[in-house]
């Protein structure tokens, strides 16, 4: 047994000092069970194997007997009340003693005392001291013994209430399950617990080093249908077993999610449990939809796939063996111990900003539920996945709402089957069609390119600034110099980040040949930032001949039926100004058309650009840096450019100078 020292005297009242350490809650597991369990048979085996280098072993009567004046006989002979403060006291030598050596504790005990004819149980001995201590408690579970349903229910409804972790162990507690709980007990927790996801997700990353856009995805009830965890215990004949768990508060906890693995541990071995997985995998179907969404997906080199969930893994992988995506698209999730991590909402939102902040990707989100609100939020994208009525979350409306007055999330749903009654309103959530192009091509665009590209330093750009820069030049000669940055930037920038599509012309020589146009050019959209960037649009536009053509003093003035036909979505837009100085007005653009459309791309042409407004190839403020577009210029300038007169471009560009 674990060596304490602790001087109390002889006052069977005595006081004790909480200790403060480190200030962290050790790790104390109370091994429990009936007389005759085989608690003391246990003790001895699990001290024998684990040793005591990093476990400590404490029996909790022989403590008294150590600790309290007249040993065992002299506590019995005392009142309930003195009793009760001597079991305090050594609960809290039991959680110093672990604190100060940082061992995790193993305590032998009795929850409730029996009377002599057993007919009826006597009042727990469990004490508020205990709820404070222990972190976890293994119930040696013997179905022979009368009266167990009656101290296992309490102690298990007591465990819930003060979120200590219960596992029930049957009749067969072999001595190396009760090891691997332990071991498991001592390294797991919630810090741990997101470094694991973390490195899983890094993993993934650096496995596949093209990656630029990740998409980040529930699985049950998004993905397919079906809850399978409620399939899983339909299947054992205990439905509706979690929902005893998750209805308590904190519902979606760490311990929650925790408690929730612990139970189909000690539901079922090993090889049950992946045949149960095995045959719920056989009965669930990824709706048709996400399926194409998926394959598609799947083609995209720079497009990684992640499903996390709080679900089974080994359902998950596979339901994607069974489809052929288990190469392509990676599972994160638990269940089993051996999983070594628990999937939460709070994992699930600080795995998005990982993504984002340490791999500098571009997130798309997809969820179903309040548990994927936080994912949802901190993406640069999100779906809510819509399903029936009858069996979607009915908390979902309400909590969803929340978010997008609270958190700013703004997002999209995807109703799926296409028939189900969307959620709130579908202005303030708008749908989205898996399938549709014009969403595909919104997901899958190259994202590799930094938000602010110039050419400042080329040849080129100097040759052309020459003209837009000199004083003498003005009227249709300005406009025509700029009509040719216009058209030098569209040629040499946009084509690489847009991409070009292969198209079929009438060679001169009287023969069909393939020739390149701007991929998706008819869904292009080119605004002119009137007056001063109409110029340089039409250099633009004279690249890109089949794109629509806008003019536009202010962003009220880009209409939704400049984003999308009657036939089809745009996928691009390109704002176009000649002079770019502190931004602001760019930036009332960009949200302006964000907020008509979500996944259209937003690039912005400009000739110059003050140096404040950037940094590099990033957007100096922060805030801007946050917007979702690209800004391609032809130099940066130190210059503030708020000229008027003779000094502004606008009026150099139309000969009307004399203005002020």
């Amino acid at each position: 047994m674990a060596d304490i020292s602790l001087n109390l005297g002889h006052d069977e009242h005595a006081a004790f000092t909480e200790p403060s350490a480190n200030g962290n809650k050790p790790t104390i597991v109370g091994l429990y069970g009936l007389p005759g369990s085989g608690k003391t048979t246990m003790f001895k085996k699990l001290k024998g194997s684990l040793g005591e280098e990093r476990f400590a072993f404490f029996e909790g009567s022989a403590l008294i007997s150590e600790l309290c004046p007249g040993g065992l006989a002299g506590f019995k002979q005392l009142l309930e009340p003195a009793q009760k403060c001597w079991r305090e006291c050594v609960t809290q030598c039991i959680k110093m003693t672990c604190v100060q050596s940082g061992k995790t504790g193993i305590v032998t005990g009795h929850f409730m005392f029996w009377s002599g004819s057993q007919s009826e149980p006597s009042q727990p001995v469990w004490m508020n001291e205990d709820a404070k201590a222990y972190t976890h408690i293994l119930y040696l579970d013997l179905p022979a013994k009368r009266w167990r349903l009656t101290e296992k229910k309490k102690l298990r409804d007591l465990c819930r209430c003060n979120g200590i972790l219960f596992v029930a162990l049957p009749e067969l507690h072999i001595l190396n399950r009760v090891i691997k709980f332990l071991e498991d007990f001592r390294s797991h927790d919630e810090s741990n617990n997101l470094v694991r996801v973390k490195e899983r997700v890094d993993k993934l990353v650096t496995d596949q080093e093209q990656l630029k856009t990740m998409l980040v995805m529930d699985a049950d009830r998004t993905l397919t249908a079906e809850d399978t965890g409620e399939m899983f215990w339909t299947l054992k004949g205990e439905s509706g077993t979690l929902k005893g768990y998750f209805g308590t508060s904190p519902k979606y906890s760490y311990t929650t999610f925790r408690q929730a693995t612990l139970l189909y541990e000690q539901a079922t071995t090993d090889q049950e449990f992946g045949v149960l997985c095995g045959e719920i995998a056989e009965k669930v179907t990824i709706y048709p939809e996400f399926l194409s969404f998926l394959k598609r997906a799947a083609k995209e080199k720079h497009v990684g796939i992640v499903i996390l969930t709080c679900g089974l893994r080994r359902v998950w992988e596979e339901v994607l063996k069974r489809e052929n995506l288990d190469h392509v698209v990676k599972v994160i999730a638990g269940g089993r111990i051996a999983d070594e991590l628990v999937v939460t909402p709070a994992v699930k939102g600080a795995l998005v900003t990982h993504l984002k902040d340490a791999h500098d990707m571009y997130v798309w989100a997809f969820g179903d539920s309040p548990l994927d609100l936080e994912m949802l939020s901190k993406a640069d994208q999100a779906i809510v996945v819509v399903g029936d009525k009858r069996t979607r979350s009915t908390t979902m409306d309400e909590q969803l709402a929340k978010a997008m007055e609270t958190r700013g999330l703004r997002a999209r749903q995807a109703l799926l089957p296409s028939n189900v009654t969307p959620r709130l309103d579908t202005t303030e959530l708008p749908l989205v069609q898996l399938t549709e192009e014009g969403f595909l091509e919104s997901v899958f665009v190259q994202r590799n390119a930094p938000p602010v590209i110039h050419t400042t330093d080329k040849k080129a750009a100097k040759l052309l600034a020459t003209s837009m820069r000199d004083a003498r030049v003005g009227g249709p000669a300005l406009r025509r110099a700029h009509a040719r940055v216009g058209g030098y930037l569209a040629v040499e920038y946009l084509t690489d980040l847009i991409g070009l599509e292969e198209v079929t012309i009438r060679h001169v020589l009287d023969s069909d040949t393939t020739a390149y146009q701007l991929r998706c050019e008819k869904q292009t959209t080119i605004v002119a930032l009137m007056r001063g960037g109409e110029p340089m649009a039409s250099g633009v536009s004279d690249a890109f001949p089949l794109a629509m053509y806008v003019y536009a003093n202010e962003p009220a003035n880009v209409k939704q039926h400049h984003l999308e036909t009657p036939l089809e979505k745009q996928q691009t837009i390109i704002l176009v100004d000649s002079v770019v100085n502190t931004g602001k007005t760019i930036v009332k653009f960009v949200e302006h058309i964000s907020n008509l459309s979500a996944d259209i791309r937003i690039i912005v042409v400009a000739g110059v650009v003050q140096d404040k407004f950037v940094a590099g190839d990033r957007f100096a403020d922060e805030k801007t840096g946050k917007l979702d577009f690209t800004l391609v210029a032809l130099r940066v300038s130190p210059t503030k450019f708020t000229g008027s007169g003779s000094n502004d471009t606008g009026n150099r560009l139309f000969n009307t100078t004399h203005l002020k």
